[in-house]
């Protein structure tokens, strides 16, 4: 297949993205905790500026599950793999009402009976696609311009980059698509305390465009049970990850009032 032939094609992206580290590269053996405890919320804004997942959990009495959590901007190819292996699979992307409104992204339905009202939108492909192709038969052309299959990690890490950026227009992508955007409240997890909201908190909070990318962790069992709060520490342990909570988010924003991006010199 072209799309996947190194000497056939070359990758690009539509935004720039950091070089980091591959999250694989991070595994390791953490030790034993002896009781549970999430870190310091100043060092997952670091962290999350950098370019690194955050596992974001979400109150016990609600959803009481676990998400990983990247800057869009920052979502790699390879990133979106590990994401994609380690969720639910089903990765949407969260930004704020204004920015869907300019991308003419309209609700998926009229009616939303989702129980905590996640604003779904209509889903998107980045039109334009994340290869260059070389050395093709001129016969072949229109059908390799796009987005190849538009599941891929290449295509949903391209269109998640496109929807990041703030010069992407509302023709640079078909619907529907495989990525799922999310309309974020105005205010943030201070009128909503869900991972909608904390993802695009996180992204304005840390100077990045306001888009996050986000998934549920689900564990490694048959069953492909929904990972709780002890499952996502020792997932975060494992891999390196650092991990908060929706309410420390919304406690430390309520605590800064003024805050609209945080200094991490």
């Amino acid at each position: 297949m072209l799309a996947d032939s190194p000497t056939s094609v070359s990758a690009m992206a539509p935004t720039a993205v950091s070089p980091r580290t591959s999250p694989a590269a991070l595994k390791r053996h953490a030790p034993p905790r002896t009781s549970f405890s999430f870190d310091p919320i100043e060092s997952a804004f670091a962290a999350f500026q950098a370019g690194e997942f955050l596992v974001v959990m979400d109150s016990e009495d609600r959803e009481n599950e676990g998400d990983l959590i990247i800057a869009a901007s920052q979502c790699t190819t390879e990133k979106m793999a590990w994401m994609i292996k380690h969720t639910s699979g089903y990765i949407c992307i969260a930004l704020p009402g204004e920015r869907l409104n300019e991308l003419e992204l309209p609700p998926m339905v009229p009616d939303n009976q989702d129980r905590h009202r996640t604003a779904y939108t209509v889903t998107v492909d980045y039109k334009h696609g994340p290869y260059t192709f070389t050395s093709i038969p001129p016969s072949l052309t229109a059908c390799i311009t796009g987005t190849t299959t538009g599941i891929s990690a290449a295509d949903r890490s391209a269109t998640v980059r496109a929807l990041a950026s703030p010069t992407s227009l509302p023709s640079d992508f078909t619907r529907p698509g495989h990525m799922v955007p999310l309309r974020a409240r105005a205010g943030g997890v201070l009128t909503r305390m869900g991972h909608t909201e904390s993802a695009v908190d996180l992204c304005l909070l840390t100077g990045l465009p306001p888009a996050g990318v986000l998934c549920e962790l689900v564990n490694d069992d048959a069953q492909g049970t929904m990972a709780r709060r002890d499952d996502c520490r020792a997932f975060a342990d494992k891999w390196g990850l650092k991990m908060i909570s929706v309410e420390m988010l919304a406690e430390w924003r309520r605590t800064h009032p003024d805050a609209q991006t945080i200094s991490l010199s």
